[in-house]
Formats: structure tokens, C-alpha cells, sequence
């Protein structure tokens, strides 16, 4: 089930990667209809011809965001996918955008997600979960794909994911790699991807767990992996990648299946003890 009002259509606040597109594959599937608010360099425009409408606008244009989704008759959306760190830099707001920001004490993505969702709602467009209509997607407690692991991997994961909790309960970032109980790399900034790569470059053979934050507001900020994910970890020789369960989606979960098999990764939930 999912609270999206099926009399008027639902609103996409699209941003790039994978995520969008299967977002958009699982509603258009449960009969609803897509209005698209589109980012200028990160939406993928094959996914206009799949809306019902689309507008494209620059990063940092809510005045334009808020007038097409309301004059659209969404009364709720859902925001999916990522914007590039260089692009949330060079932001080149609106005037709303800017009278946002200044009333911002903390500009993180949780902070600004949430005010954009407040303006939102203030013209009557209800930002839902980012799990909705995706919720068969979750990952559920226990082995995903690739090999089982070892006793000396799950040692690994329960350690990864206790610090991983800690790091994303101050806001700094969702995802950490170990090896043998000693922290590699925790992700900052810079994404999942670079995190890996950093942590891998240290250590071969290590064990990556992506969390979700306490408390995670699931309108924004959802942890995500897909075939992307466990390529670069592969590249990285990284063998094992941990999420938590009924907070992660999994993306075209038959192609990260055959990536676990096919390079020897071990993609598992993290145990819920």
C-alpha cells in the first residue's frame, strides 16, 4: 500500500542515476500518472517521454519547481535520485530558494530536503516517503546474492555497521569500510562510489555497510545500492557489501544479483542484534 492520491497525478522531483527510472517503471505499473520536475545536466531525458508532464529547470529553481508540480494538480511527489556535489556548489538559486537558505541554521541535505518538502506543502504538494511505490524494492533481513559469508566477514559487518550508525547519527555520511575491525574509509561528501574506492585502495578483500541514519527521514536521503554500487566495489576489490534491512533499496535487483555472483561479492543485511 502507499499514500499517493490516485485521483491526481504524482509528482517526481528527479535527479540522476538509476533511481528515478525504476521509481517511474514502479508507478507508471501501479496505474499512476507521472508529472516530472526535471534537472537541467542530472535527469536522464529518456525519462521525459515517460511523464505525463515534464518541465526542466536549473538546480536551485524551487519558485518554478513549486509552480509546476501545484499547476499540475500533483498533490504529492516524491523526490528520487542524486544531485552532483559540484552542482549543489555552483547553485544558482531562485528567490525563494534564497530566502530558504537564509533561514537555514544547518545546510545539509537533511535540513534543506526538509525545508524544500515544508515550501512544498505550503502549496498543497505532500512530499511522500522516496520508498513509495517501491516498497517490495527494501531489502529484508538476511543474504541478498553472491558467496555466504565467513564468520570473519560477519565479525566485520556488525563492526561496520555499529560505526557506520555512529557516523550518520552526527551527519556526515551513510556508508563505511573494514577489514579485520579497522576503519578504512567513511564516506563524507564525495558519495558512496569514492568512499569505496578510498577504502578499497587500502585494503583488498575489506567489507563495506551502508546505514541508515537514526531516526532517517524516508522522504529524502534513502539509502540505495544497485549494480553500480558492486562494480565499483569490485573494481576496488572490495568483497562485501552490507546494508540495512527494510531501510535500503535495491535497484534492478536482478542485475546486482548476477554482479554478486559474477565477481565474487557477497551483498548481505547487516544482523539486527
Amino acid at each position: 500500500m502507499n499514500s499517493a492520491d490516485a485521483s491526481s497525478p504524482i509528482g517526481l522531483i528527479a535527479g540522476r542515476g538509476v533511481y528515478p527510472a525504476e521509481w517511474m517503471e514502479c508507478a507508471l505499473a501501479q496505474g499512476a500518472r507521472v508529472v516530472m520536475a526535471a534537472f537541467e545536466g542530472e535527469t536522464d531525458p529518456a525519462l521525459a517521454s515517460r511523464a505525463w508532464k515534464c518541465d526542466w529547470m536549473r538546480v536551485g529553481q524551487l519558485g518554478r519547481m513549486t509552480r509546476f508540480l501545484s499547476g499540475s494538480g500533483a498533490r504529492t511527489a516524491v523526490m528520487a535520485g542524486q544531485i552532483r556535489p559540484s552542482n549543489l556548489f555552483d547553485l544558482k538559486p531562485d528567490i525563494k530558494a534564497l530566502l530558504l537558505l537564509a533561514k537555514l541554521r544547518k545546510r545539509n541535505a537533511e535540513s534543506i530536503f526538509s525545508a524544500i518538502a515544508d515550501e512544498l506543502g505550503k502549496a498543497g504538494v505532500k512530499v511522500l516517503p522516496a520508498t513509495t511505490y517501491m516498497e517490495d524494492r527494501l531489502a529484508q533481513p538476511g543474504w541478498v546474492a553472491g558467496p555466504k559469508p565467513s564468520r570473519r566477514t560477519m565479525d566485520d559487518v556488525r563492526y561496520g555497521f555499529e560505526i557506520a550508525k555512529a557516523v550518520s547519527a552526527l551527519d556526515i555520511g551513510q556508508i563505511v569500510v573494514v577489514k579485520n575491525g579497522t576503519v578504512l574509509a567513511v564516506e563524507a561528501f564525495e558519495g558512496t562510489n569514492d568512499a569505496l574506492r578510498r577504502g578499497g585502495s587500502l585494503a583488498k578483500d575489506a567489507v563495506a555497510v551502508k546505514v541508515s541514519k537514526p531516526n532517517q527521514d524516508m522522504r529524502f536521503d534513502v539509502p540505495v545500492i544497485g549494480p553500480g554500487t558492486l562494480t565499483t566495489a569490485a573494481e576496488c576489490g572490495i568483497t562485501t557489501v552490507a546494508v540495512e534491512a527494510r531501510k535500503t533499496l535495491l535497484l534492478e535487483r536482478d542485475k546486482l544479483s548476477w554482479i554478486a555472483f559474477s565477481q565474487g561479492i557477497t551483498c548481505l543485511t547487516a544482523p539486527e542484534d
